[in-house]
């Protein structure tokens, strides 16, 4: 008997769940209905990306491990056409799997065995941190040639831009030029660059950062935030071996080094 809800209501947010372990699925389908969740379940990666596009759900919660097709793939072909919140369920001790994840466009994260009550607060926290209009990413232009000549281009002007080591950030306008390229970041980067760029020069500890861009009310690890400056660095730095721009304070947090205009 599937453990799907028959007449879900239009008014609920809609989840779906992309498991293959049934025991997971009829704890999870149950415990999420009595939380006003309206879950749809998928048991393999194929499955879940044909859901996706007739469901629309609001939120993914993704198993790594699933059959036909990988978590990761599937997080990464939605994460090509939506931002729509996506939380990655890995077994436990799978860190690389779970970096992975992350770098991949994971929202968050949540490690099996897990309870209820904490996968239901991190659902609450990410869907509160997405905009209810979901904006498909648009395509990177890195390195594309012509970026100035291209249609409606505007490069970052006006007061409000944060200028420093060859950076460029309209925040207004969600654009952001990097030595002379017009460049795409997803939300949550350029969230973290914005508020580095501002207080260039000081030093913000980790929990400072997770607080302002993540909300006071994440229950995650500080894995997160290394997986985003890690990739905002392969954005910003000449050489992201060796950093010049985001510095790390070990053991405290991290600095842009390069000074406001």
């Amino acid at each position: 008997m599937s453990a799907t809800p028959v007449a879900p209501d239009e008014s609920q947010t809609k989840v779906l769940l992309a498991e293959d372990d049934e025991s997971f699925i009829d704890a999870l389908v149950i415990g999420l209905a009595r939380e006003g969740f309206d879950v749809t379940v998928a048991r393999d990666g194929n499955e879940a990306l044909r859901l996706f596009a007739s469901v629309e759900p609001d939120l993914v919660l993704l198993d790594l491990m699933l059959p036909r097709l990988s978590g990761i793939d599937v997080c990464r072909s939605i994460r090509a056409r939506s931002s729509v919140p996506i939380i990655m369920v890995t077994a436990k001790g799978t860190e690389i799997d779970t970096v992975v994840g992350l770098e991949v466009g994971a929202d968050d994260y949540v490690s099996k065995p897990y309870r209820l009550r904490e996968l239901v607060a991190r659902m609450r926290a990410v869907l509160r941190r997405t905009p209810s209009t979901d904006t498909p990413p648009e395509p990177s232009n890195d390195g594309a040639a012509g970026d100035d000549d291209r249609e409606g281009f505007e490069r970052p002007t006006g007061s409000a831009v944060l200028e420093g080591g060859g950076i460029q950030i309209d925040p207004d306008r969600h654009l952001v030029f990097i030595r002379g390229r017009d460049v795409h970041l997803r939300r949550k980067e350029f969230e973290l660059l914005s508020l580095l760029m501002e207080n260039a020069g000081r030093l913000l500890t980790r929990d400072v950062l997770i607080d302002r861009i993540w909300g006071s009310d994440y229950f995650g690890d500080t894995k997160t935030l290394d997986v985003h400056i890690k990739r905002l660095r392969t954005h910003v730095e000449v050489d992201p071996s060796s950093p010049k721009l985001i510095t790390t304070i070990r053991g405290v947090g991290y600095r842009f080094d390069a000074p406001r205009v």
